[in-house]
């Protein structure tokens, strides 16, 4: 009897109909279990109901080949035609595949990853892998992740593919199968397919537990998968709602402090719920309805968030536990957690809310969550942090949505057009301080930090105090416009006179370099060993522009000093 044997990937199967023709792929979980797409059951025509008694599963990786009937578990057929929703099922083999292998289905951050499909086109009925991206979700209905094509050309998926693994190909889950595809999509030369990540099949099929592994993505408020009941009725919530759904959805980045209790009471209901809505888990739990009737701004893109977690009463072991199991990070201390997360690719979007009640909410800050904040920005990374009261003085931060009114201003009538004028006129500044500050704060040395973004919070209390209008907030806030926005120009103007200064040195310095090589050519010793320091301190990040300054005019007057004396 020839030994059995398997290449990688044992878990790579075909599903055939009966008379033996493909109909798509599966997952083999172990000797009994096989995990694939409701459809392609039903295209075999052994859906619960249908003409066919089961299907045939062939094993494409293990020698000797084995081919062995299965029928679908009952309970575990999960289809709604026509809608991005369920399509699984759960196969039992009827006898045990000779293979002996043992899947595990990992629980991963979705977003932004490269992996790779092994499917059974037509014209490859042995199959054949391809490559695709992640791209979080392709609309606010439904719970399916969005594969893009990554290069044309390359085989992509097609009938054949749907029930395949979804593996990862880099980063820390490099290898592990994270999801299984559930459709394909063409439209004219744009091409796409989905897929079902492992905590929303894990909703679907319970029994499936003991083959999956990883941290689950919401770990913010009570467990459960539902949403939270009408919590957006409540004009405070929604425009935190709306104002964080802002921040998350486009391309910024960095550490937001979210208050969460205060004289408000406003509590954390809204937060747990747009967590939730970018949730596979409670994505799976919600009806397209939820998501497409709820307010504008409101929803965000299934994946967005890669991990939330509650911190109240845990330590910052546990907190740093979380966020290792959850990245795939394999442990260690909070400055590594720390290092790795700053370091990931593509950039992380965590939210922990509880941070002051949290077991040492101080050593929590210092260790872990203050170095994340500190260099959030600069790194690509987003950071919800939330707080029942005032975040530490100390914390570095980028936007405060503080849900407290603001007082202090001298009474006066300004009205709520008045306001909403300027506070988008100091949108529109910060936005060009931040835009700017990208791409120069971090070159020069003594950069001015960026202010932080005044405009978030007052639209968050802006939207409250538009519904008692008149309200004497709205002259508060007018006011608070306007300081913030002289606080953002201050910041553009310094940082625009450093970026002058370092153009003017690069222009001295290539400029004398040009004069020097004609009267002297460009072996001249002396020169170039003044030359060469001035360069390297103009093109090491930080620029020390008044250390460059210094050697850039050595390197000039030494130059005119030559030529002036013949």
């Amino acid at each position: 009897m020839e030994a059995h044997h398997h290449r990688d990937d044992p878990w790579r199967v075909r599903l055939d109909d009966e008379r033996g023709t493909p109909c798509g792929a599966g997952v083999l979980l172990d000797d009994r279990h096989v995990l694939t797409c409701a459809h392609v059951v039903r295209y075999a025509g052994a859906a619960p109901g249908g003409p066919a008694a089961g299907v045939r599963i062939t094993s494409v990786a293990c020698r000797p080949e084995w081919t062995a009937t299965a029928h679908v578990v009952p309970g575990s057929w999960v289809h709604q035609d026509g809608t991005r929703r369920g399509d699984v099922a759960l196969l039992e083999l009827d006898e045990p595949a000779p293979c002996g292998t043992r899947t595990t289905l990992w629980k991963v951050p979705i977003s932004g990853v490269r992996v790779g499909v092994y499917g059974f086109p037509e014209a490859e009925p042995y199959g054949i892998w391809t490559d695709a991206e992640l791209a979080g979700a392709g609309g606010r209905e439904g719970e399916w992740g969005l594969l893009r094509r990554l290069r044309a050309g390359d085989p992509w998926i097609e009938r054949g593919y749907s029930g395949a693994g979804v593996v990862a190909r880099d980063g820390e889950f490099n290898n592990h199968v994270i999801g299984i595809v559930v459709a394909d999509y063409v439209n004219g030369d744009a091409r796409a397919a989905w897929m079902l990540p492992t905590e929303t099949v894990l909703s679907y099929l319970p029994r499936i537990a003991e083959f999956t592994g990883g941290d689950r993505a919401d770990e913010l408020g009570p467990y459960g998968s539902e949403l939270p009941g009408d919590v957006l009725g409540h004009p405070l919530r929604l425009a935190l709602t709306q104002e964080l759904t802002r921040l998350l959805h486009g391309g910024w980045a960095g550490t937001v402090v979210v208050g969460t209790g205060g004289t408000t009471g406003v509590g954390s209901s809204w937060l747990v719920r747009l967590v939730r809505t970018a949730d596979p888990a409670a994505r799976a739990a919600a009806s397209d309805e939820e998501l497409t009737k709820a307010p504008g701004g409101t929803v965000l893109g299934l994946g967005s968030i890669d991990a939330a977690y509650d911190a109240r009463g845990r330590s910052v072991a546990e907190v740093c536990d979380y966020l290792s199991g959850r990245f795939g990070l394999g442990g260690g201390s909070a400055r590594e957690v720390v290092r790795r997360l700053l370091r990931r690719r593509p950039a992380a979007c965590v939210v922990v809310g509880g941070v002051d009640r949290a077991a040492d909410p101080a050593a929590l800050v210092r260790e872990l969550l203050g170095p994340l904040a500190l260099r959030a920005r600069s790194r690509g990374m987003r950071l919800v942090l939330g707080f029942v009261d005032r975040p530490p003085a100390d914390l570095p931060y980028d936007v405060s949505l503080d849900p407290d009114p603001l007082g202090g201003a001298v009474p006066r009538q300004v009205t709520s057009a008045q306001t909403q004028a300027a506070v988008a006129r100091l949108a529109a500044a910060e936005e060009a301080a931040a835009r700017l500050d990208e791409e120069w704060g971090t070159r020069f040395f003594g950069a001015p930090r960026l202010p932080h973004a005044a405009a978030p919070r007052l639209r968050v209390r802006l939207a409250v105090a538009r519904t008692t209008d008149p309200s004497p907030e709205l002259a508060a806030l007018h006011d608070e416009a306007f300081r913030a926005h002289d606080a953002a120009g201050h910041h553009e103007r310094v940082l625009r006179r450093m970026i002058r200064t370092y153009e003017d040195l690069v222009t001295s310095l290539e400029l004398h370099r040009v004069r020097a090589a004609r009267f002297f050519g460009e072996e001249d010793r002396r020169l170039a060993e003044l030359h060469a320091p001035a360069a390297r301190a103009l093109g090491t990040v930080p620029i020390d522009l008044t250390a460059a300054g210094v050697l850039v005019r050595r390197y000039a007057d030494e130059v005119d000093r030559r030529i002036e004396g013949g």
